[in-house]
């Protein structure tokens, strides 16, 4: 698709996720390979689109920036997008972004975690501030443009690692994980989070995302036909990586990648949530309830689905899925957060 016909349809596909109450459009950063290098124009042009949903990067990739670059887009943003701006960070997953730019692929986590005490000291202090970490110094400073939102616009850090879900549940900054990843294995460390969010006293719940394909449609038999001949072209994460130890019983990362193009796969066990509205919402159920999670990601449009499958699905999921879900969490007595 010509690249001026894919951002349209991505405007198209924002325009509907508003009108159906859908809460959240994050855009991830991709470099040489993929449609969006760039974040704030993303969240820019999505703003002029829409009214009410919240946008953002899904995210930032941290380490490719000076973070003072990242708070001065932020404050920016979050004006020119009247509040509704929502800050995600990354701390990157392919070496050739850091190859390209001579970036340290190495320190690049304690590079991110650096980031997030860094934004929230630039968007809270008033007047001039100063900031000294292992990677970063900065003296006498002040940031031209504040955000909107106060304090600042929310946080999101996407991690599995228990050392950063320590800071980021003290530091009040929300999270996630990829379908790749398996959910049984993950659950014990975001309730560990939680615990830690809790204990720190912060205000109202934390965001735990999962991240996964969605196809609905009227029956499951049209939903399978159609994400399977989609997917057919879909190659997003055949990369070299490291083989894992089989667990008895139990679908492996590795086998999740090697297998991350087949329907079949994905839906047998219960990866991509994939059918109708009703199957579609007892997938989502049975997957949160062993993953733990109370926020989903939909990646909505993949491979070659045509834009109207690709609509039909989105506003299915919109009437039929989502308003299901909204009193349904795992993790706490309130509502699981659906974001396109």
């Amino acid at each position: 698709m010509p690249m001026d016909q894919r951002y349209e349809q991505q405007w198209r596909e924002l325009e509907l996720c508003d009108e159906l109450g859908f809460e959240y459009g994050f855009q991830s950063e991709h470099h040489f390979e993929r449609t969006m290098p760039s974040p704030a124009m993303y969240c820019t042009a999505g703003a002029a689109r829409t009214r009410r949903i919240r946008l953002g990067a899904m995210g930032y990739t941290v380490p490719l920036y000076d973070p003072l670059r990242i708070a001065e887009d932020a404050a920016v943003l979050d004006n020119i997008m009247n509040g509704r701006l929502e800050i995600g960070l990354v701390s990157g997953i392919l070496p050739i972004y850091f190859q390209v730019w001579n970036v340290d692929w190495d320190n690049r986590t304690d590079v991110t975690n650096e980031a997030v005490l860094l934004l929230k000291k630039a968007f809270t202090t008033d007047g001039p501030f100063s900031f000294d970490g292992p990677f970063h110094h900065y003296q006498d400073l002040n940031l031209a443009v504040k955000p909107l939102q106060k304090p600042h616009p929310p946080m999101w850090l996407m991690s599995r690692t228990p050392e950063t879900l320590a800071m980021l549940a003290r530091e009040g900054v929300h999270t996630g994980y990829l379908f790749l990843f398996p959910r049984d294995q993950l659950a014990p460390v975001y309730r560990e989070y939680l615990r830690l969010w809790h204990q720190a006293g912060h205000r109202g719940n934390p965001n735990i995302s999962y991240t996964t394909f969605i196809h609905v449609d009227e029956t499951d038999e049209a939903a399978l036909s159609t994400a399977k001949e989609a997917m057919l072209a879909c190659r997003l994460y055949e990369r070299p990586f490291q083989e894992q130890l089989p667990r008895p019983g139990k679908v492996t990362e590795y086998e999740v990648r090697t297998n991350v193009t087949d329907v079949d796969f994905l839906h047998k066990h219960n990866l991509m949530f994939v059918g109708s509205p009703q199957s579609v919402l007892t997938q989502i159920r049975d997957a949160a309830e062993e993953g733990f999670f109370n926020t989903l990601f939909c990646e909505f449009n993949f491979g070659t689905l045509e834009d109207e499958n690709l609509m039909r699905s989105i506003r299915l999921f919109g009437t039929q899925v989502m308003p299901a879900l909204r009193e349904f969490d795992p993790t706490m007595s309130t509502a699981v957060r659906a974001g396109g």
